[in-house]
């Protein structure tokens, strides 16, 4: 069986691209994908206050600050969340333990 009679074996239309030619083969998709990604590691490192043109003086010095800076805001939220959650808690507990206590009770044996 030749291969023009064998449905299932592919047809080659395209001629393979050399390395040069897929190396330098970019589509506007691949323009706009690197932008966005771009946009968004812009916007976390903003978050960790790096400046742009300090961190190509110094990479590893603010990679570092950068990283103080989130350890700092991890440890915030950790507080902050824990402070919230106690505060809700002394409203919350009471009224669920006598929610539960009540539906408990209710309920009848079988």
């Amino acid at each position: 069986m030749s291969e023009s009679e064998n449905p299932s074996a592919p047809a080659e239309t395209e001629p393979k691209k050399t390395r040069l030619q897929r190396l330098l083969s970019i589509t506007p998709g691949d323009i706009l994908r690197v932008a966005l990604i771009s946009v968004i590691v812009g916007l976390v490192l903003a978050a960790f206050r790096v400046d742009p043109r300090r961190l190509w003086v110094d990479f590893f010095g603010t990679i570092g600050e950068a990283w103080a800076e989130f350890l700092n805001i991890s440890m915030d939220l950790a507080r902050w969340s824990i402070d919230y959650l106690f505060l809700g808690a002394i409203l919350v507990v009471p009224i669920w333990l006598v929610i539960h206590i009540v539906r408990s009770l209710g309920k009848r044996s079988p």
